[in-house]
């Protein structure tokens, strides 16, 4: 068994790795390259093989980082099975059509505002070629061992993080294997549950996200609280960056808690502007399974917010003056309509951007993190005054603590590791903090390296 590192090397996008064995190819998830430039045009370079020789792809989870290259994959001629969890299935059903509809509305604004150097702009794959690629979703039982060809089989194993992510054990017909660690999530999050017990593996692939960085042990609903009540005393508003996909819901439910505690007003309105944020609050009640809330908070914090689906009922919420909540995607202010509502509120000290969680280097989120006071957006500088405030408590991911500690019930030593999704200091970082703690074997691949295993 060969495995060739083809994302998610020294950086926390793109997340996709090939795996080799006789004549059979799959892919372990197969995301799209977001952040710097440089990576943004990876997604155009294409991969190093056809798309029609792939085989099989198996996905830990939803994020796009890890399942948005899919449609270009399906565009481009593949045609094999995508292997899943439930969750994961139906999050894909409501990301990869929204993220095609974004990168045409990126598109169209590029081509009519003159903004982009190509004339013209294209989108890397539309709405409709992204529903296209849904039919090969093929949705699994977890715990498992799955069959994908005499070569390989594959299991799926919860690790917490959103619902529906899993771990994925490959085993191939030498009874070799190799475990996915996916994206972690948090050993205590009031929202999700924890990540299970972790498989016994001959290699192992693990993140490291947060690799060189413990995270802050402050409760989130005192520090959201207190950035609310100080925005709403100036007069301002808070606009917060999310994740459709588990920060856009934990935000919700926070803002719940404040409400019912009497925290922060009742009366201040909460805006969740992002349809696809809205759509996936809407699964909540169906995977109760992957998480901690009961039917009645479930409800709850689907209510909690006034929802906009239509692009007038967005640009409406900029028409008010008042002090509000506005929450919206993407969760780097890479694009979507957090860009529009950045532009509005950005230049006006009274108002708070609060960037709940970590921010790629290279990314509108990461820039204002470092205290940058412009900020380009749709081929303009538009200047910063707004207060700027990060939340280190808000991650989904788990710290380099939660995850030596999700290692240390691994069965047995792995005979190697290989340390990925994180950018570089991160990810040499877990590398040295796995070595020291447990003596193993560890490496920090980069763009294109590859082994046999």
């Amino acid at each position: 068994m060969k495995i060739t590192f083809l994302g998610a090397a020294e950086t926390v996008t793109g997340s996709k790795y090939l795996l080799e064995a006789g004549s059979k190819k799959i892919l372990v998830d197969c995301g799209l390259f977001q952040g710097k430039k440089e990576l943004r045009l990876q997604n155009w370079t294409g991969l190093p093989f056809s798309a029609s020789s792939i085989d099989s792809v198996v996905l830990t989870h939803a994020h796009i980082d890890h399942s948005g290259y899919l449609p270009k994959l399906v565009k481009d001629g593949f045609r094999g099975n995508i292997y899943c969890s439930e969750a994961t299935r139906d999050l894909c059903n409501i990301l990869l059509p929204d993220t095609g509809h974004i990168q045409q509305e990126d598109a169209e604004s590029a081509n009519r505002h003159h903004y982009s150097k190509h004339s013209p702009a294209l989108p890397l794959y539309t709405e409709f070629e992204a529903r296209k690629c849904l039919k090969f979703f093929k949705p699994v039982s977890l715990y498992t061992l799955h069959k994908i060809s005499n070569e390989f089989s594959f299991s799926l194993h919860p690790v917490g993080h959103i619902p529906g992510a899993c771990s994925v054990r490959i085993v191939d017909r030498n009874k070799i294997s190799i475990l996915f660690s996916g994206d972690i999530g948090r050993l205590y999050n009031p929202v999700m549950k924890p990540p299970g017990k972790i498989q016994a593996a001959d290699f192992l692939v693990v993140e490291s996200t947060y690799g060189n960085r413990a995270h802050d042990k402050d409760d989130p609903v005192e520090d959201i609280g207190r950035i609310v009540r100080e925005t709403v005393h100036r007069g301002g508003t808070v606009v917060i960056p999310s994740f459709a996909v588990g920060r856009a819901q934990a935000i919700l439910y926070y803002l719940y808690v404040l409400k019912k505690k009497r925290k922060i007003s009742a009366d201040i309105p909460i805006y969740l502007d992002s349809p696809m944020a809205i759509s996936v609050t809407s699964l909540l009640s169906k995977h109760m399974n992957d998480h901690r809330l009961s039917i009645e908070e479930c409800e709850s914090v689907s209510n909690i917010a006034i929802y906009t689906n239509t692009p007038e009922e967005s640009k409406a919420i900029n028409r008010n003056n008042m002090p509000k909540i506005i929450i919206s995607a993407s969760g780097m202010a890479t694009g979507g309509r957090i860009l529009h509502h950045l532009k509005h509120y950005l230049g006006d000290k009274r108002n708070t951007i609060l960037l709940p969680g970590f921010q790629a280097h290279g990314t509108r989120g990461d820039r204002l993190m470092r205290g940058e006071k412009e900020i380009k957006i749709h081929g303009q500088m538009w200047p910063v005054h707004a207060q700027i405030s990060q939340l280190d408590n808000m991650s989904a991911h788990a710290d380099f603590n939660e995850i030596l500690t999700w290692l240390e019930d691994m069965p047995s030593s792995p005979s190697k590791v290989f340390i990925t999704h994180g950018e570089y200091e991160s990810a040499h970082a877990m590398k040295d903090k796995i070595l020291e703690k447990f003596g193993w074997n560890t490496c920090v691949p980069g763009y294109l390296y590859s082994e046999t295993l």
